[in-house]
């Protein structure tokens, strides 16, 4: 039934002078040796080994569809385990002035990787050096690949599936395979681990979405759609059609069987997994954390790191780190990663003081109380009891400001570590819906909103690309959004931390009726000193911009007037997860 609401339109090639074709984007079947030193241009890593590149090798899916890939392995005959990057990303792009440019927009040097690499994946300079396999598939519809494109989907699960077992009967592998990456990389090992193929030996999700509606195309139920475009229409290059998504999200606005068949089956993931998250990536970090707490594996690991996924997945001492995972899972070494803390997590400080790697037995750890701070309609404080008597704050949409914000301030120390979410009392004065944005930001002593740079680019060009928008590569807090028709709450899926919506039903909002909903933030690891404050933003319009640079800002679908009702019967309230 997905399939058949799945709405197609005509990719194109992808070409010689295009900004995504790299050197190794020809298609030459063939095999060769890249010997000792060797260099594809100036700016990268040169090999510090010799690699053989099978380069275009046909791949037959399970539905008779052909597949391409390369393959990158040590040479010798030494049988060694592979690592899959998964993405529509062409497998020849690492060298082309895109995935340069990215290098340059977060501020990494090019010369840390070989571009070899497939964007946002493993690099064979590095892993082939230490024994084993980069495989660079071009997937089903990209490139010279048959078939047509899906976006983030059961399918690609399914095809990886094939693709695993066929390269675990190759005779230069050792038949264990794992997969790496992020982003779309992530993605991908979601949909594939939930497929159990039997050669798949482990996974490493660096930061991906698990929910395409929640987390790409509808979050809190709105169509938010501006990377969705970016994604469809610069990511899938290839000689056949690839799928609509902003059509279909038109189209089926509300939660549907395909929207269902974009969101892996966790509980079927059981192989080890090294999970990789953040707190500030507003496309992925909801979708990690979520992931984290379904998959079924029993060996799994979580690191949360301070920053930006690129600049971490390159960073020489994590490589490190993950090779020791895929050197115990995959060649059987004694080295003791299994008494490494099944969490590691940050704390952010946002005046130079992040810490790192606390070690922790689950996430939130044990010690964190869900503490309950109302709002107070008329003093606009945060109080953590109740307010006896009913009051309101409002704004008109059309305003300025178009916003009503709430704050407390701590005496001592105090850290937030887990899931946040508002509990709130709305009304809407003159309309029947509202888009609701909300967030948490930290306040230094004298009220000065504090904020962070999550990638080592903090020029004048970063500022300015970050002042109302490119949220990923500057934290300014934990959101989230939510379309109050849509509230209604899956009761099976909800807990009292995380409440999830079933986006199956629109529940219009009638003259004078105040609705009670709940919104969750995105998760937080969060340290306050004496004095510093916590204020909590409500508005009818995003409050931290786009999440890539240069998208276009969501336009809320809002009018009239916002109230927010506090104390006595509504007492509308900001749960944080405070560490004791």
């Amino acid at each position: 039934m997905s399939d058949d609401q799945k709405i197609y339109m005509p990719s194109q090639p992808l070409e010689a002078g295009n900004d995504r074709y790299g050197l190794l984007s020809d298609f030459e079947p063939g095999t060769r040796t890249l010997e000792t030193g060797f260099q594809i241009a100036p700016p990268f890593r040169p090999l510090p080994v010799d690699v053989v590149l099978e380069k275009d090798i046909a791949v037959t899916l399970r539905d008779g569809v052909t597949t391409y890939v390369d393959v990158l392995r040590p040479a010798g005959t030494e049988k060694v385990p592979v690592i899959v990057a998964f993405s529509p990303y062409g497998k020849g792009q690492g060298t082309s002035p895109s995935v340069m440019g990215v290098f340059g927009l977060v501020g990494l040097d090019n010369g840390i990787v070989s571009g070899l690499a497939k964007f946002e994946g493993p690099d064979p300079a590095y892993w082939c050096a230490h024994g084993y396999a980069i495989c660079n598939p071009d997937i089903r519809g990209v490139a010279n690949c048959e078939g047509d494109s899906v976006l983030w989907d059961r399918q690609e699960g399914r095809d990886c599936h094939d693709l695993v077992e066929w390269l675990a009967a190759q005779e230069w592998c050792s038949g264990k395979v794992a997969m790496s990456g992020t982003s779309y990389l992530a993605v991908s090992q979601w949909f594939t681990a939930a497929e159990q193929p039997p050669h798949l030996a482990a996974i490493n999700p660096w930061e991906g979405v698990s929910d395409v509606y929640r987390d790409l195309v509808m979050r809190g139920g709105m169509p938010d759609t501006g990377f969705a475009r970016q994604l469809r229409d610069y990511s899938y290059w290839g000689k056949g059609r690839k799928e609509d998504i902003l059509a279909e999200a038109e189209r089926y606005p509300l939660m549907t069987e395909l929207w269902e068949n974009k969101i892996p089956q966790l509980d079927q993931i059981t192989v080890p997994a090294y999970v990789v998250a953040s707190y500030s990536n507003t496309l992925h970090t909801a979708g990690t954390f979520r992931a984290w707490r379904r998959i079924g594996s029993e060996e799994k690991w979580l690191r949360i790191h301070n920053g930006q996924e690129w600049p971490d997945y390159y960073d020489e001492a994590n490589r490190e780190d993950l090779r020791r995972f895929f050197d115990h899972y995959l060649k059987g070494e004694d080295n003791g990663w299994e008494q490494t803390p099944r969490v590691r997590y940050s704390l952010l400080d946002l005046e130079g003081g992040d810490q790192v790697n606390i070690a922790a037995d689950e996430f939130p750890p044990n010690d964190v109380t869900l503490t309950k701070y109302y709002l107070d309609g008329r003093s606009r404080v945060l109080t953590t009891t109740a307010p006896s008597d009913e009051a309101t704050a409002s704004y008109d949409v059309a305003a300025n400001p178009d916003l009503v914000s709430f704050v407390t301030r701590f005496d001592r120390e105090t850290v937030l570590v887990g899931y946040p979410k508002a509990h709130l009392w709305v009304e809407a004065a003159g309309a029947d819906d509202m888009d609701l944005f909300v967030l948490v930001q930290k306040l230094d002593a004298y009220g000065t909103p504090l904020q962070q740079f999550t990638v080592p680019n903090q020029t004048a060009m970063a500022h300015d690309l970050t002042e109302r928008g490119a949220s990923i590569l500057r934290y300014k807090g934990s959101d989230g959004r939510l379309r109050v028709s849509l509230r209604h709450l899956d009761e099976t899926l909800s807990t009292d931390a995380v409440p999830v919506h079933s986006f199956d039903r629109v529940e219009k909002l009638s003259p004078g009726e105040i609705a009670e909903i709940e919104i969750d933030l995105l998760p937080v690891g969060l340290e306050f000193h004496p004095g510093e404050q916590l204020r909590f933003v409500i508005s009818g319009r995003p409050l931290i911009g786009p999440m890539m640079p240069r998208l276009v800002e969501y336009v809320p679908a809002n009018n009239g007037q916002h109230v927010v009702h506090t104390g006595g019967d509504h007492a509308s309230y900001l749960q944080l997860p405070v560490w004791a």
